[in-house]
């Protein structure tokens, strides 16, 4: 992971339940938009959407550790 990653899952870390939900919600909305972007060929960026999914899975991650599920 590079130092952005880190800084981010960090982030990701001090944040709530409540918090991480509206972010996962708030991700998973932008990937919408980037797939429907890319299918009517308006997207410019196609990395994004797979930055995007790597940030869905990383919050969903920290959702997971903090339920308490990882042990």
């Amino acid at each position: 992971m590079t130092v952005k990653t880190n800084k981010y899952v960090e982030d990701l870390k001090k944040k709530t339940a409540a918090e991480l939900s509206n972010e996962l919600v708030a991700a998973k909305k932008e990937l919408f938009n980037l797939r429907f972007q890319n299918a009517t060929n308006q997207l410019d960026n196609t990395g994004r959407i797979k930055e995007v999914r790597r940030n869905i899975a990383r919050i969903q991650t920290v959702i997971t550790e903090k339920s308490g599920a990882v042990q």
